[in-house]
């Protein structure tokens, strides 16, 4: 089945046709570095790592181009604040965005270029657009015309003349129209500057990703990708100059993933409602970020809350466990067949997973329904791995440890599954021990005691400790093998 994504600017699903067969060119608006990343950050950065892993999944070259913005207002502010450069400031939070990204375990794009190495190719540009008539200096300045390009609204679906009336923009004589925005601006005093045409200044932000895209790209390349709050002004502009440069159709589709959001209002620095990716991973394994993040369709709105977190913690547990039973059958037994455990539905399952999981994907990457087939699976193997003779036979384990290979190729798509089931799960139980001040020794010994007063028929201790335990949050189970224990994740 072909894969289709949704096209912001056509507001359909399209079928992926790459430009060049096999090879898809993708850009995406990285950061502004002048602050931590929070979370809102991490669901762009996660949202096309798997888009990039799942194209390659599917046999295709992935040519990755993801920028960073490392001059800007909100740099010069900061920076002055601090009492440190524009450029050293954007450079210590870039090695803070790596920090981030190299925890969430996110693939390093093909390339990322940075804004200030790339001001020859911003002035190229914005020199190409005023022989064109489509921008002029005003003052210092330089702005592009608006009305200049007819299709100016296109991608965001905005008339020009309603913008116009219903704009709040400060009013600048410059400008020969008030939607008209800035490609160079001219120097001010104790700001970072560079020689152009038009006197010492600095690029305006839209120009930035224009001017890279195409020195990487070309001219008209598959995919851009950003946030939906990048629709407009940021991608709009963007079309309007690189087209206006070029002639030529700028993207032939557009990737937009939604917001986080907290209690439903979005997640950003400017309403101080952020939480950063580094408060988050203080409490939280990042595959469970990764998988709270995934288990919504990445252009549906993300509701963050502890709860969901739980839930999602919940569920990569269950994903490990599912591993952790798999690597501890046997190899060699008794004769025991898999289709007296499982209905032949639940075998049509096993054998259409990597189908089923396509088919989810291919759908615009609907994680959620992928992650759903994965659990399918998951309950099919667990009932088979608690049913099985406690010594199967050779073509049963095989079948169970394929399945599990499958299911964890898959899941590395989402990037989860990537530690040693046993190392993962051990490291949780240590650290839920932890939290409730009890250790597996004290547990095991408490068992044995009741085990002694049990046969001892003082039935009173027995209960006593099972009730001692549980006040800790641990249950014990009683069973034909033993007394199990398992922590309980409602305690607190």
């Amino acid at each position: 089945m072909p894969i289709q994504t949704y096209n912001t600017l056509s507001r359909r699903k399209e079928l992926l046709k790459p430009l060049e067969k096999g090879h898809i060119k993708l850009y995406v608006c990285g950061i502004t570095s002048y602050d931590f990343c929070h979370i809102g950050h991490a669901r762009s950065a996660l949202a096309f790592d798997m888009i990039v892993r799942y194209l390659r999944y599917r046999g295709y070259t992935v040519t990755y181009i993801r920028n960073f913005t490392d001059i800007d207002d909100k740099i010069i502010t900061r920076a002055t604040e601090q009492g440190v450069s524009a450029l050293e400031l954007a450079g210590r939070f870039i090695d803070e965005f790596y920090v981030d990204m190299d925890r969430l375990g996110v693939d390093r794009p093909t390339l990322e270029p940075r804004a200030t190495e790339h001001i020859q190719e911003m002035i190229d540009l914005i020199s190409e657009l005023i022989g064109k008539g489509l921008a002029y200096q005003a003052g210092t300045d330089v702005y592009y015309s608006v009305n200049g390009f007819p299709e100016y609204g296109k991608l965001s679906g905005r008339n020009l003349d309603d913008m116009q009336a219903g704009a709040r923009i400060a009013i600048n004589e410059n400008k020969s129209h008030p939607m008209d925005f800035v490609l160079w601006k001219g120097s001010k005093p104790g700001e970072p500057t560079w020689d152009s045409p038009w006197g010492p200044g600095r690029p305006g932000w839209h120009i930035e990703c224009s001017a890279m895209s195409r020195k990487y790209l070309g001219d008209t390349f598959d995919i851009h990708g950003g946030g939906q709050d990048l629709i407009f002004p940021h991608h709009e502009n963007e079309v309007a100059q690189s087209e206006g440069a070029s002639g030529k159709p700028f993207v032939n589709t557009w990737i937009h993933h939604g917001f986080v959001t907290i209690r439903d209002e979005k997640m950003s620095k400017s309403l101080g409602n952020f939480l950063t990716i580094r408060e988050i991973l203080t409490q939280y394994h990042p595959e469970v970020l990764r998988f709270f993040i995934f288990s919504t369709h990445y252009r549906n709105p993300l509701d963050f809350s502890e709860t969901a977190m739980q839930d999602a913690m919940t569920g990569l547990d269950r994903l490990y466990g599912c591993m952790a039973a798999i690597d501890d059958l046997g190899t060699t037994g008794l004769i025991a067949d898999v289709t007296e455990i499982v209905s032949p539905k639940d075998q049509d399952k096993l054998r259409t997973i990597e189908e089923r999981f396509q088919k989810a994907m291919d759908d615009d990457f609907n994680t959620a329904q992928a992650q759903g087939i994965l659990f399918d699976a998951v309950r099919i193997v667990n009932k088979i791995c608690q049913q099985l003779p406690a010594r199967p036979c050779h073509a049963d384990v095989q079948l169970l440890k394929e399945t599990g290979a499958l299911i964890k190729q898959l899941a590395g798509i989402m990037g989860l599954l990537q530690e040693d089931a046993r190392t993962y799960l051990a490291r949780k139980k240590t650290a839920m021990l932890l939290e409730l001040d009890i250790s597996e020794q004290e547990i095991l010994k408490l068992i044995q005691e009741r085990k002694d007063a049990r046969t001892a028929k003082d039935w009173a201790r027995g209960d006593n400790i099972r009730d001692q335990l549980s006040a800790k949050g641990v249950e014990l189970k009683d069973g034909a093998d033993g007394t199990t224990w398992v922590i309980n994740r409602d305690h607190r």
